[in-house]
């Protein structure tokens, strides 16, 4: 029975660096896909998130899992979230781990290039647009792809502080009066 439960020392190592491996294959492909794959999803980016997770799972732990092959890649999840909230807390690491926002429209012209860049279809910008409570183009300054995948609209009418849109890729599309 305890058998059932435990694994070897060569296993846990499997089970580190696959779970390893699986964590950086999927930050790159969030990298290389953008941020929106993991803001409001779709049904059809709620299930490509739940068979990312099978799959992550099933690599992690293995061909017969075992309740301590779990343990092994819980823990090292945790752990991999520590180490890169650690490294992200310094100034290089900041550079190097955090994602950037993205301006997607300066007033009310949308910046084609950076909706391509995020992976954003007009349809879905005019819902975000709406979901802010704005009933015209007008009433826009500003709309931000946050790092976080949410969408940010600033409303027209009110200045714009220059020091908000310092490390908004972007942003020099904005003309202030």
């Amino acid at each position: 029975m305890i058998e059932l439960l435990t694994i070897s020392p060569l296993e846990v190592l499997a089970t580190i660096i696959a779970t390893i491996a699986m964590y950086l294959v999927m930050v790159v492909l969030i990298r290389v896909l953008g941020q929106r794959l993991i803001a409001s999803l779709s049904s059809f980016d709620v299930a490509a998130v739940v068979a990312f997770g099978a799959i992550i799972g099933r690599a992690s732990l293995g061909q017969e899992p075992r309740l301590m092959t779990g343990v092994v890649a819980l823990c090292t999840l945790v752990l991999i979230q520590a180490v890169v909230g650690a490294i992200r807390s310094t100034a290089f690491g900041a550079r190097v781990v955090a994602v950037k926002p993205v301006l997607l429209m300066a007033g009310s012209t949308p910046i084609e290039a950076n909706l391509r860049r995020c992976h954003i279809s007009h349809a879905e910008l005019r819902s975000r647009i709406r979901l802010a409570g704005v009933g015209h183009p007008d009433e826009i300054a500003a709309v931000v792809f946050e790092p976080s995948g949410t969408v940010s609209v600033l409303r027209a009418g009110i200045p714009l502080s220059d020091d908000l849109f310092v490390d908004v890729i972007g942003a020099e599309h904005l003309r202030q009066p």
